[in-house]
This record gives C-alpha cells, sequence and structure tokens, in this order.
C-alpha cells in the first residue's frame, strides 16, 4: 500500500507559471465576477473551439441543467435514463418535475429511443436523454420523436464536451444542451459549467436567469438564480484551451492502452466506441461478465487494496436510489440494470503513467494472482 493511489481520474493541471499572468489581470481589474472580461473571453473562445453558435457560461453543470429546465418551462413529467449520476434526476426533481426512467440500449448504454414512446403520458413536456462516457445518443430517432409528440429534448451532455459527430459537436443537439466543466471532467475550470444556445435571443433569456432575472437596475423578469461563473474559473478556462488537445490526445493513448490489453479477455467486454470525427475519451468503462474468476464487486475491492480506486459508474442506478426507487418501474430497466451491476470504470486521465496502468491491466488478467 506504499504506491501513490491511482484514481479514476485526477484533473490536467497546466504549469501554475502560466496561470499567474492570468490571476494578475484579474487583480489588476478588479472585476471578480458578474460577466468580467474573462467571462466574454472564454465564451467566445468556446463557441470557436466547439463550433457552437452561442454559449452561457455557468458555476457548475448541475445549475446549467436546472436553468435549461427553467429557459424551457419544463413542467409534468420528462423521459430520461436511469443510467447516469444521479444530478440528472435531480435537475428535474428541483423544478417540480418527475423523472419517468426508462431502460438503456445494451450497446451504448445511451437511452433507448425504442423505449420512448411506451412511457409518454399526457404529462410529458420533454425527454432528457444523457451522451453517457462521451458517446453521442441516437439524436435522430429521439428528435423525431420529440417532434412527432411535440417535445422538448435536452440533452445532459455533462461527459460530452469536443465531441463530434460528421455534422460538427454533438453539444448542438436538441433544445438545449448542458455541458459540466467539473474537476473531473476532461476540459474543466475547477468548477464550471455552460449551456449551448441556438441563438443569442434564447442566451440573453438564459442570462437572465442566472443572474436573477434581472434585466438592468430596475427591471426583474424572472424567478432567476445565481449561476455566473466567477473570473478566475473563467481564466482557468482560457488557459485550460491551450492544453486542451494534447489533454484529449494522451487520453486517446490511454484507451489505446486498455484497449489492446484487454480486447481479448474473453470473460469482459468494452464499450466500442461510436463512429465519430472526435472523440473525447472521458471514461473507459469495462464489463465483468458472469465467467469472470470474480465478481465485479470483489474485482472492485481487490484494486481498492491494490490503491486502485476504480468506479462503478454507474451503480446504483438513480432508479434503485432511495429518493427515486418509489417512482420507477425497475422491471422495465433490466438492461439498466444488467450494465450497473457488471460495469467498472477503469483510471483514465492524461498523465497516469505507464507502469500504473500495467499494473491495473495485469490485476484485472490475473486477479487469483494475490
Amino acid at each position: 500500500m506504499s504506491d501513490k493511489p491511482i484514481y479514476v481520474t485526477e484533473p490536467y493541471l497546466p504549469p501554475l507559471e502560466e496561470f499567474i499572468p492570468y490571476l494578475e489581470e484579474i487583480w489588476d481589474s478588479k472585476r471578480l465576477t458578474n460577466n468580467g472580461p474573462m467571462h466574454q473571453q472564454l465564451e467566445d473562445a468556446l463557441c470557436e473551439y466547439l463550433g457552437v453558435p452561442e454559449i452561457a457560461l455557468f458555476n457548475n453543470g448541475t445549475i446549467a441543467l436546472l436553468t435549461a429546465l427553467q429557459a424551457l418551462r419544463i413542467t409534468g413529467e420528462v423521459i430520461t435514463t436511469p443510467f447516469s449520476f444521479v444530478a440528472t434526476a435531480h435537475a428535474l426533481t428541483w423544478n417540480g418535475i418527475t423523472p419517468v426512467f426508462v431502460d438503456i440500449n445494451p450497446n451504448t448504454f445511451n437511452i433507448d429511443p425504442s423505449k420512448i414512446e411506451a412511457a409518454i403520458t399526457p404529462r410529458t413536456t420533454a425527454i432528457m436523454p444523457v451522451h453517457c462516457y462521451g458517446n453521442p445518443c441516437d439524436v435522430k430517432a429521439i428528435q423525431e420523436i420529440a417532434d412527432k409528440y411535440n417535445l422538448k429534448v435536452i440533452y445532459d451532455a455533462a461527459h460530452a464536451f469536443g465531441v463530434q459527430d460528421a455534422g460538427g459537436s454533438i453539444l448542438r443537439h436538441g433544445d438545449l444542451s448542458a455541458v459540466s466543466f467539473h474537476a473531473t471532467k476532461v476540459f474543466n475550470t475547477f468548477e464550471g459549467g455552460a449551456i449551448i444556445c441556438p441563438d443569442k435571443k434564447t442566451k440573453q433569456h438564459i442570462n437572465n436567469l442566472k443572474n436573477f432575472g434581472i434585466v438592468d437596475e430596475v427591471t426583474i423578469v424572472a424567478a432567476g438564480i445565481n449561476g455566473k461563473m466567477s473570473e478566475v474559473n473563467a481564466a482557468f478556462g482560457l488557459l485550460q484551451l491551450k492544453h486542451i488537445d494534447n489533454a484529449l490526445d494522451k487520453r486517446k493513448s490511454v484507451d489505446n492502452f486498455y484497449r489492446d490489453a484487454l480486447s481479448k479477455e474473453p470473460d469482459i467486454s468494452l464499450l466500442q466506441p461510436s463512429n465519430l470525427e472526435k472523440h473525447n475519451f472521458s471514461y473507459f468503462p469495462i464489463l465483468i461478465e458472469n465467467n469472470y474468476p470474480l465478481s465485479r464487486d470483489q474485482l472492485y475491492f481487490l484494486l481498492k487494496e491494490n490503491n486502485i480506486h476504480a468506479r462503478r459508474y454507474f451503480y446504483p442506478l438513480i432508479s434503485d436510489t432511495t429518493q427515486y426507487n418509489s417512482t420507477s418501474k425497475r422491471n422495465h430497466l433490466k438492461i439498466s440494470k444488467s450494465i450497473s451491476s457488471k460495469v467498472i470504470c477503469l483510471p483514465i486521465f492524461p498523465e497516469i503513467e505507464k507502469k500504473s496502468l500495467s499494473k491495473i491491466v495485469s490485476i484485472i488478467q490475473n486477479p487469483l494472482a494475490k
């Protein structure tokens, strides 16, 4: 246990000396928040990097998701996935909306469009899918259902920074997409998030909502919230953008290492990547199948005994937590339940050492050796 702990992720941090000039500029301006120059620069830079029309920065991804639902005036019931971080459902509950969980596709771990229509009721107003692990949902099928039933689509795109399909950023899909810049994500601003907006009018409405509904000194148009990103967070994001492509390349190398080492293991299944123009390699999930020498949880604790802190993302299902298990029809979630019982996300981050990767793979390949 003397080795350094290996966590499921580790934030990429550029050289500290590169951050100092940004802080000095903030100190000189004395602008710490409220749409300051760093905030404006980061919005412009992210629009260019991601190839999206408008972006509204937030202090975190959960507040962004809460505000996206407010901006579209979503009520009643919203169809979503149980295979996600609990913030997905919490954002609905905090808005007084009932989450309705439907099962996932066994090949993508994303919401299964073929299961959505059966869950639609007169109270349904929207669909909120998640691009799980950064792999895009079947956006075409989801949009066709939404158009047929006059539903809004809000994507929880927390994992999906920088991912591109043949048409460009996957963040452009749906009515709105909310992304996270938390320290665990491929692009981080310490804490942070954003809503991708289709036009300036929508962005202005969202900007009002994230600033208490204030338009000017004497005009308040909505019961808004404080969702603003600080200048320090925005400055860090500007610096991170200078390094993001290098960080993503390193993550790709880790992904390749795991795939080369584990793809032929008979009792381990790997999530196959979508056919994309650009991946972000945000997670590396494996499934522990029935004939593996250990159960999923036994392997999880064996890794932990060796100072390797993998995570069972996502376990338990949101629908199995105390908050939500009374509202979900769990017998309709068989695939979600199965995947949740078998999944382990292995450590993946830009600076992980080759010897650490070899150690992880060795334990997985030879779990009974110790």
